[in-house]
């Protein structure tokens, strides 16, 4: 790789290559971790810990049980439970049976379900009890032949366990009668307890994990990671944390759903690959459980999204002791923009550095981040890690590249981008392209290589023929000390084309007329992307991992004028 403008932006210590990457697999970091530190711990959860000859001998067995079900190399998964130890354990017990892991997000309605496990093609689900009704109603129209199922109180302490049975069990939906032929994730490691890894040959260049997209169109597809993917992104991210973190001591929060491959990808693996203990936190949301995570066990790194870093600024309990955190030495916000009124909020109470991320589900991460150590410029991203390209190229004419500063589509470069998506050629080809991958974002580069995002291609708002990135109209209405949070959208109007409107949701106490906010905004934007329409509103729709959903709130404003009309 040759010398690019961000190399010069490198923490000291972070080489600008890590080629050439070793042709292993998460397989090869965990027997190894067994063999070296059999008793130290690779899980804490909920007070318990599960070490790496644990780890390694419980997928072993999981594994063994697997094969002895019938599961063949290369057949889909689909993982349905929340962060918990049996999680990780079920993903490397697929992947030493030659199986692909499908994280699938527990919380999706039937519906959705049921296109998820017929896009992937699972044969088999590893579910929680919680979850196994809703699986069981889909088992006819889907490709579904065996459940296995797991509760959450398994990996519990003993006295977490017993309190779980007497008190949540019955009455919170988690005790089941199984299905004939349906079985338990636990009867089936203890049965084959011992049993080595399957004589089953998995390499690096085997597919290793679908996770779901919805790419530049909308629509769900299964983007295929393999599993060098996992070693070259956790390489790059661990090389990049390593600044300031301390291998085997340092922990790491996973508080990111695993279905998703900020954690999937990029926390979990470089965990592994560097040895930080992980802490499972099973709900993302339930930001008490959190803060008690954190001031029992100090950990070194919370990973986070905007909404996150939010809401911890506002909980009563930071406020009141703003030393909970005192012991995270790195603070990553990615998955959607941070917006500059929400980091400064969080770091003048906490007194924390936090810094951002970029990547896809596409890309596997191939992250461009903040430097944990250097310049941190205001709305910046970062620069890209070792080994990943970005360019910038015209999105409307020829395509070719555009000078710094000018505005584009971001198109990424990195070892590590998935190899396409499952039975999908068509998409693949007009997202990948000689080796290019077509974000759908809008960016543009500065002389020290930082990376700019203004915004997502598809949610560009064109009011009488002008151009206006929400993303900005969302940094200024953010700035407004009566505002929480904000989502700003194009929505369709008669005399304009498009019109931009903004939901916003006040802070506890306050109040803000629709007059204010706009001439708020007046003293900030030009007129045309002064929003036309605002809604105030108790709360804005969420992805799983804290992401406003734009469409969603489009949608729902075309529903209601519609009715209107009606």
């Amino acid at each position: 790789m040759t010398e690019k403008p961000w190399h010069r932006q490198y923490d000291r210590g972070v080489p600008h290559s890590l080629k050439p990457y070793p042709e292993t697999t998460l397989l090869d970091v965990l027997r190894e971790a067994a063999h070296e530190r059999p008793g130290e711990a690779a899980l804490l959860f909920m007070g318990a810990s599960l070490s790496y000859g644990e780890l390694e001998r419980q997928s072993s067995a999981f594994a063994a049980a697997l094969v002895a079900t019938g599961l063949r190399k290369g057949e889909r998964v689909a993982l349905l439970m929340p962060n918990s130890p049996q999680m990780i354990i079920a993903e490397f017990g697929i992947w030493k049976a030659g199986g692909i892991v499908v994280p699938v997000n527990p919380l999706y309605t039937e519906h959705e379900l049921a296109y998820a496990l017929t896009e992937c093609g699972a044969v088999t689900a590893v579910v929680l009890t919680l979850f196994y009704e809703k699986l069981n109603a889909l088992r006819g129209s889907t490709s579904l032949k065996q459940v296995i199922t797991t509760g959450i109180k398994e990996y519990l302490p003993p006295i977490k366990r017993a309190l779980f049975t007497l008190l949540k069990e019955a009455k919170g939906g988690h005790r089941i009668s199984l299905v004939q032929g349906d079985l338990k994730m636990q009867d089936m490691i203890a049965a084959n307890a011992g049993s080595p890894s399957p004589d089953v040959t998995v390499t690096h260049d085997d597919p290793a994990v679908f996770l779901f997209s919805g790419g530049t169109t909308g629509k769900p597809k299964c983007a295929i990671g393999r599993h060098q993917a996992l070693i070259v992104s956790g390489m790059q991210i661990a090389s990049w944390f390593g600044v300031v973190l301390e291998d085997r001591r340092d922990i790491v929060i996973l508080n990111m759903p695993l279905f998703h491959v900020y954690a999937q990808v990029g926390i979990m693996t470089s965990g592994l690959i560097r040895n930080f203990p992980l802490a499972l936190v099973p709900n993302p949301k339930d930001l008490d459980d959190l803060l008690d995570t954190i001031r029992k066990l100090r950990p070194a790194v919370l990973p986070g999204v905007p909404t996150l870093f939010n809401a911890l600024a506002a909980h009563p309990r930071l406020k009141r002791d703003q030393s909970l955190l005192k012991s995270i030495k790195l603070i990553v916000s990615a998955a959607s923009p941070l917006h500059l009124d929400t980091q400064k909020r969080f770091e003048d109470l906490t007194g924390a550095r936090i810094i951002e991320a970029y990547g896809l589900t596409e890309s596997m991460i191939a992250s461009v981040c903040t430097p944990v150590m250097g310049v941190r410029k205001p709305g910046a991203v970062g620069v890209p890690v070792p080994d990943v390209e970005i360019r910038i190229i015209d999105h409307v004419s020829d395509g070719g590249d555009l000078p710094i500063g000018e505005v584009g589509e971001i198109l990424m470069h990195a070892p590590q981008l998935m190899t396409g998506y499952w039975q999908n050629p068509e998409e693949t080809a007009e997202i990948l392209r000689d080796g290019w991958l077509h974000t759908g974002d809008l960016g543009y580069l500065d002389d020290d290589g930082y990376l700019f995002i203004v915004d997502r291609k598809k949610d560009l708002i064109k009011p009488s023929g002008f151009q206006v990135w929400p993303r900005e109209v969302e940094e200024v209405i953010a700035m407004h000390p009566s505002v929480l949070e904000t989502g700003v959208a194009g929505v369709p109007d008669e005399s304009k084309g498009e019109a931009v409107k903004a939901w916003v949701v006040l802070r506890e106490g306050c109040q803000l007329t629709v007059e204010e906010l706009k001439l708020h905004c007046k003293q900030e934007l030009a007129a045309y992307k002064v929003p036309k329409h605002v809604e105030f509103r108790t709360s804005l729709p969420k992805s799983t991992i804290g992401k406003t959903l734009r469409r969603e709130l489009v949608d729902q404003h075309n529903r209601i004028a519609e009715g209107t009309k009606g």
